[in-house]
């Protein structure tokens, strides 16, 4: 029986173990190939796999495991697909909107304070929005991004605070040309 880390001391049943991780798995595509569309595929592609493969489980957190095929599943579609948002780090003249035109929905504050971080965090590069969504989204702790993502714990720390710096530079930003424009 998994407990609330999603850890499992057996394997028990691919229902029990994986599908009450297909928030998360949505919610990680999603954030990753930027479509909702896209990001369905891709889940039901992970899930294909994670059955595939969920003979070899042997237990251990369920979540990083198939959190894992669904990052490696989003970034062969973005290879196949979108190569190009693979190797983008963040250009500010490359990542910056143009224009500002004002919103019809910007009278209200909480749903434009909502959309502004949505299309900041839209703005990362693919690399850092992972480790945010991961961390701040799905509430995974260092040493379970470090998993998922197979990387050393020290880089997914020093992602995540470039990635944050990034998102507040960004937010200050989107924020003086609101204070610019009176809204």
């Amino acid at each position: 029986m998994a407990d609330e880390s999603g850890s499992s001391g057996n394997a028990g049943s691919f229902e029990q173990v994986v599908l009450p991780h297909l928030d998360a798995a949505y919610n990680l595509a999603r954030w990753l190939v930027r479509n909702s569309h896209d990001a369905e595929d891709i889940v039901q592609e992970a899930y294909l796999r994670a059955f595939k493969f969920f003979g070899g489980y042997q237990g251990g957190n369920a979540r990083v495991w198939l959190l894992k095929i669904v990052r490696n599943t989003s970034y062969s579609f973005l290879q196949t697909n979108r190569p190009a948002d693979l190797g983008v780090e963040f250009d500010e003249t490359l990542h910056t909107p143009t224009t500002s035109q004002p919103d019809a929905e910007a009278s209200l504050l909480q749903a434009a304070d909502s959309r502004t971080v949505h299309e900041a965090l839209e703005r990362l590069p693919v690399r850092f929005r992972e480790i945010v969504i991961l961390r701040e989204f799905e509430g995974m702790s260092y040493k379970e991004i470090a998993a998922t993502t197979e990387v050393p714990i020290g880089t997914v720390m020093s992602g995540l605070a470039r990635a944050r710096t990034q998102l507040k530079k960004d937010l200050l930003r989107a924020k003086e040309r609101e204070e610019h424009r009176g809204v």
